[in-house]
């Protein structure tokens, strides 16, 4: 089971701190190394905790970020094309103009004169609902603008779940248990969360939920409504598998670094196992 907790204590603390890092170094050369080195984690664990949250690959994320970004900049400051192009990294007007035609649908002149939206981001947080799985609804979200929308939510809670004894399931049931097992949970995190909230899987057995909300007793009662569904079995070709989580609830603070988010991962978490009951941190 330590194998299980510390994936489950990485795994969003993973992702932000990702975040994070690429925020701080768009307008630098950025390697994947670099990213995983500085979340402490290897690359592979990386790009796993990453593809299980964005449905994007790394290399595809930063583009899209840098452009969203440069769209940003030609529309709010007086800057020319060329030098948009030059301060995320591109060596030519031709490449630029290529990468961001693609994004945004018109070319970056033209973008610059004649784009009447919005200043902010491209496209905007969709909270309409896709079916995935036959059996569980994700909500969509632009990945490019997923950074400002955590940072906006500042001040509010996650909630993080894990499976209790997947291992165990996977053993002495066999893998066809234990992915009915991870497919109910998630089916009842997404029942439980608001149209607003946005929910991840962060790996085989572990999912987080973005409440949106400062209110202890509103996300209590959201944890409850998952929790209160613990034991509940769901059939599979071998009979029936019992299903139970934990959850722990943590505060998005002002500062996305993997040192505070573990910590408070690890400390929120260890309470909820042995209390069996939503903690906080």
């Amino acid at each position: 089971m330590a194998e299980d907790n510390e994936r489950f204590e990485h795994g969003f603390t993973t992702f932000v701190t990702a975040l994070d890092y690429i925020e701080s170094h768009l307008c630098e050369d950025i390697s994947q190394e670099d990213i995983a080195a500085a979340c402490f984690v290897s690359l592979s664990s990386l790009q796993k905790v990453w593809r299980y949250c964005t449905h994007f690959s790394l290399k595809d994320y930063i583009s899209k970020r840098r452009l969203t970004l440069a769209g940003r900049l030609l529309l709010t400051e007086e800057v020319s094309v060329l030098e948009a192009a030059m301060r995320f990294g591109y060596n030519s007007h031709e490449v630029f103009t290529r990468a961001f035609t693609k994004v945004w649908g018109i070319a970056p002149s033209k973008f610059k004169k004649q784009w009447k939206g919005d200043c902010g981001l491209y496209p905007p947080l969709n909270p309409e609902y896709i079916e995935r799985n036959e059996r569980m609804r994700v909500k969509k979200y632009d990945i490019s603008e997923f950074y400002d929308y955590l940072r906006s939510q500042v001040g509010t809670y996650v909630l993080c779940f894990d499976i209790q004894n997947l291992m165990v399931i996977n053993d002495t049931l066999g893998r066809e248990a234990g992915d009915k097992a991870i497919l109910e949970a998630f089916r009842r995190i997404n029942e439980a969360a608001d149209e607003n909230m946005i929910c991840l899987r962060l790996g085989g057995d572990e999912f987080a939920m973005i409440t949106e909300s400062d209110d202890t007793e509103k996300v209590t009662a959201i944890a409850e409504n998952v929790l209160s569904q613990n034991g509940g079995k769901v059939p599979y070709s071998g009979g029936e598998v019992s299903v139970s989580v934990r959850c722990g609830a943590i505060r998005i603070g002002e500062h996305l670094k993997y040192s505070v988010l573990c910590n408070d991962f690890n400390a929120v978490m260890e309470k909820a196992r042995f209390s069996g009951r939503i903690e906080f941190m």
